[in-house]
């Protein structure tokens, strides 16, 4: 068995894990659900993001597969079907996805001693930022327009893919049903009690207080646009380590999308805010007040309009949604860091540093000017 490292924790790599590193036993007992060439024979290699546990798993025949394994406080089967669904639609179109296996009954995941496990064929290409800490940057213009470029394939592709959006009570998801609400506040108070530990988790913090405050002017803005909005199921967590690549170099290009586990119907213009608060902000340096990476952003942009066409109504959103689109996804990992894994740097992470602090940095004069550049350059007359 591969010896399983730490993971990538808030603050950096730890030597710690949230949730066990896969076992040979535990690969061979999953895969043996799946009608796979041959039978499982080791782990080879353990992935360090966490959320879950991944890992690499050699067959008899010396091919390998992708297992990924999740608590059902997180996800199940059904959940994963979700996921599953839109990637196979995602394929049908052409997109480069990781192709998903169905077990021999015929179901997206497996459902097994209370975790949901997912299998993936080996994606093609290089995992060119797997030492990366997540929502780093690109590492140049051309992974970057690479990287805008497929995200543009894959919103061209989810037009005509019409499923629901997901259950309100999924956590770690991308979603907007709290920020296009009408009232920012009332929206939070529906939304917050179907999310698992965070009416308990946030009786510990002033958030009644504090998101008004950090948030409202925001949402204020966003309010009257919340009609022109068109439905449209995105990525939900569009940043490098996402994506494998065809070399190892800086000409490298995309050639893999991976990890749909944040995916929900929300529309183009916010899943492409997800990816640019994801890409373009360098918010692991706080202390050179999170810089913009200007150059690979207006890279990345010139991909992604290459091959998907913003109407103008998506092209005003976008600023407007930008300093609003992690709002969800933050309060969901305030109850996962509170009541799952019990993790205090987490719970400020999630609560402090993420959801007020980057609405803090918005706001601030650094963070304004920036909403100003992304607002005119997205409506430049030589804009795409």
């Amino acid at each position: 068995m591969a010896e399983a490292s730490g993971q990538f924790g808030v603050n950096g790599p730890e030597n710690k894990r949230d949730w066990p590193a896969l076992s040979d036993a535990e690969a061979c007992e999953v895969l043996s659900h799946f009608p796979l060439p041959a039978p499982a024979r080791q782990v080879i290699w353990h992935g360090r993001r966490p959320f879950s546990s991944t890992g690499v798993v050699a067959l008899a025949d010396g091919s390998r597969v992708f297992v990924k394994r999740h608590d059902h406080c997180l996800r199940d089967a059904a959940a994963l079907g979700e996921e599953h669904r839109f990637i196979t639609h995602l394929a049908e179109q052409g997109v480069p996805v990781g192709q998903t296996w169905r077990t021999k009954t015929g179901q997206a995941a497996l459902d097994l001693d209370g975790s949901a496990y997912e299998v993936f064929s080996i994606m093609p290409g290089h995992d060119l930022y797997e030492t990366v800490q997540s929502w780093e940057p690109f590492h140049n213009v051309k992974h970057a327009f690479s990287g805008g470029l497929h995200l543009g394939r894959l919103h061209e592709a989810a037009r005509s893919f019409n499923a629901p959006a997901r259950p309100s009570r999924r956590p770690l998801l991308s979603t907007f049903e709290v920020i296009t609400s009408p009232d920012l506040m009332s929206g939070l108070e529906r939304w917050v009690p179907q999310q698992a530990g965070l009416t308990e988790a946030l009786t510990r913090h002033p958030w009644r207080e504090d998101i008004p405050a950090a948030l409202l002017p925001f949402h204020e803005r966003l309010k009257p646009h919340l009609g022109t909005i068109q439905p449209r199921w995105g990525h939900g967590d569009w940043h490098p380590s996402n994506l494998f690549w065809n070399g190892t170099g800086a000409d490298a290009q995309v050639c893999g999308i991976l990890d749909f586990g944040m995916s929900d119907r929300t529309c183009a213009a916010y899943d492409l805010a997800v990816a640019i608060e994801r890409t373009a902000i360098a918010w692991l340096e706080p202390r050179n007040d999170c810089p913009v990476i200007h150059e690979r952003l207006e890279a990345f942009l010139s991909g992604y309009l290459a091959q998907y066409a913003l109407s103008r109504e998506e092209r005003r959103l976008v600023p407007l949604f930008l300093p609003l689109v992690h709002v969800e996804y933050a309060l969901s990992e305030v109850a996962y860091y509170e009541t799952l894994v019990h993790d205090r740097a987490g719970v400020k992470a999630a609560y402090t540093d993420y959801l007020l602090g980057h609405a803090h940095w918005f706001a601030s004069p650094s963070g304004q000017q920036f909403l100003r550049w992304l607002t005119r350059t997205l409506q430049a007359p030589s804009c795409p």
